[in-house]
Parts: C-alpha cells; sequence; structure tokens
C-alpha cells in the first residue's frame, strides 16, 4: 500500500478574508442560491465519525491505490477484509448539521469528493420534514465524484450490486473471520474509506462476481485512479452553469477537486472556500472563512 505524500505540507493556515456574515451575505444578496455550485470533501463527514486523511489530529494513513489492488489476490483479500470489518460502522454513520443544512439550500449543485453517500441521506431527511409542505423544493442534485461506497462493481463487465448484498455474502464466506482476529467490527475505527486498519488478513475468502467471476470492488475511485468520463461531465455540467463555487470542506489536495476551483478562478467566477486548515487553491480564493465547515452553512441557510 501506498502512503499519501502531502501536497499541503509547508502551507500555512490563511487568515479570514473576509466576516463570515459578509461573506453569506454576497452569497445570497448578490447571487441566488441556485446560481451556487457547491464542492464538498471530507470536513463535511467529519461529524459525522468518518474521519478525514489530511486533518490537523489526522494519524498517517496507507490507503488502497488500484495498482496495488489488481497486482495480486494476497492484496485484495487484505483491502476486503478491512472493507468488511468496517462496513457495519461505516453504514451507520448519520448526517450531522453540516449536511442538513446544505440539504436545505437549493443550490445548482453539489459535487462531493467524499463516499459515504450522507448528501443523498440529509436530502432524504429534509424531504421527509418537507412532506407537507406544499411546492416544497426538489433536492440539489449530488455527484459522487470519487464514487459510494453502497455499491461495489464488476471491474470486468460492469455489473453492480448493493454493499449490503456483497455484505452478507462475504460473512457467510468468513463466519469466524472477526473471532480469529480478535475485533468486534461496531467498536473499530474506520478510515475515510470505510476500511480499517488490520494487519492479519490471510485466508480471508474473498467473493467473486457472480455473474461473470470477475474481480469485484467497491465502486470508489481509488487513488491512482480516474474519475469515470461520465461522472466528470455531469459534474462539469453543474461546475459551467453555476455563477459561482463555494468549497466546503476540502483542503484542496486531489487534483480531482482543485481542477474546479481552477477553472472557475479562471473564467472570473467568484471561489469561496471555507474549512478551517490550509488549501492548495487558496490563491484562488475570493472569499476565504476558516470557520467550521458546519457552522458557516448552517448561518447560510437561515438567511
Amino acid at each position: 500500500m501506498a502512503v499519501i505524500f502531502d501536497p499541503l505540507r509547508g502551507r500555512m493556515r490563511p487568515e479570514a478574508s473576509h466576516p463570515d456574515a459578509e461573506i453569506i451575505d454576497m452569497l445570497t444578496k448578490t447571487y441566488s442560491d441556485a446560481e451556487w455550485a457547491v464542492l464538498t470533501g471530507a470536513g463535511m463527514s467529519t461529524d459525522s465519525g468518518v474521519p478525514d486523511y489530511r486533518g490537523p489530529d489526522s494519524p498517517p494513513r496507507k490507503p488502497m491505490t488500484i495498482q496495488t489492488f489488481l497486482s495480486h489476490p494476497d492484496q485484495r483479500a487484505r483491502y476486503w477484509a478491512r472493507s468488511w470489518m468496517g462496513w457495519p460502522r461505516m453504514r451507520g454513520t448519520r448526517p450531522n448539521q453540516a449536511h442538513l443544512a446544505l440539504a436545505e439550500l437549493s443550490v445548482a449543485g453539489i459535487i462531493t469528493q467524499n463516499v459515504d453517500g450522507l448528501h443523498q441521506a440529509a436530502a432524504e431527511a429534509v424531504a421527509a420534514d418537507r412532506a407537507t409542505e406544499a411546492g416544497a423544493p426538489a433536492p440539489s442534485p449530488v455527484i459522487d465524484l470519487h464514487g459510494s461506497l453502497d455499491r461495489v462493481i464488476c471491474l470486468s463487465n460492469g455489473h453492480l450490486f448493493d454493499r449490503d448484498w456483497v455484505q452478507r455474502r462475504l460473512s457467510e464466506l468468513n463466519p469466524d473471520f472477526a473471532e480469529e482476529v480478535g475485533i468486534d467490527p461496531i467498536d473499530v475505527e474506520t478510515a475515510p474509506d470505510g476500511d480499517v486498519e488490520l494487519e492479519d488478513t490471510a485466508g480471508f475468502a474473498v467473493l467473486d462476481c457472480p455473474e461473470c467471476g470477475g474481480l469485484l470492488k467497491p465502486d470508489v475511485v481509488y487513488f491512482g485512479d480516474s474519475v469515470p468520463a461520465a461522472r466528470v461531465q455531469a459534474a462539469n455540467r453543474i461546475a459551467d452553469e453555476a455563477a459561482g463555487l463555494v468549497v466546503l470542506g476540502s483542503s484542496l489536495a486531489v487534483l480531482s477537486g482543485l481542477r474546479f476551483v481552477r477553472t472557475a478562478a479562471k473564467e472570473g467566477k467568484p471561489v469561496v472556500i471555507v474549512t478551517d486548515g490550509p488549501t492548495r487553491g487558496d490563491e484562488f480564493a475570493d472569499f476565504r472563512s476558516i470557520s467550521r465547515v458546519a457552522d458557516f452553512v448552517t448561518a447560510w441557510a437561515s438567511r
């Protein structure tokens, strides 16, 4: 597995460019909510118990790369054992105030780098609360830029499977694994991509595609992998049609997110970045808040 080299090393936390109230005035008085594209990162989900890779308190992590996953059956067994152990905890995460407040806003669209599905869960919760309201707005579209952990894909023919179904099948294939390694899946701490730190994975039986026998992997973009072209196009449509871009909880360390900021700045669109640490896009920000994401979005939604 590869160690992530932090592209933020040496960058300092910037000062806020304006008070939050002034930034929110610009968001709501100069533009409508529907004119803003929103890009979200791991900082949206930390209050839900999902850790991030680059936060100030984040330990060094060694995520699976696509090259390592494909390199050997032992590496696939290692990944699936760790994922199987971490899925119950990840599945139990719930949207936090940041997700819920953003779901209250009818923005042009949400492009998320997260793979936890919490934006969709928040939209469902808000829609349920509004069920009795006449003319309630439709949820903002969400693009899972890096995929979603609740789906599993066959690498040979693209067959898709529900992650809960795969979890049950893996449990049937490995009925004694948790006891053998001495770990309770409910008590483990998951990594940002839903797996856990687990060294002893020898003997874990991996499930192949039941349709064609191909390799199965979570339908997420691993480090070193590429975002599917159709997904990029859908995200580009949201960003291109919006008047400006708001970045929430992302360090923009990954180029797939940073490029939206660079493009917006190049086109002269306003860029707002809200996160409490440095980002790779700070030089492109017209408005910079270092507040907690939940506090900022809640204030925005209350206008």
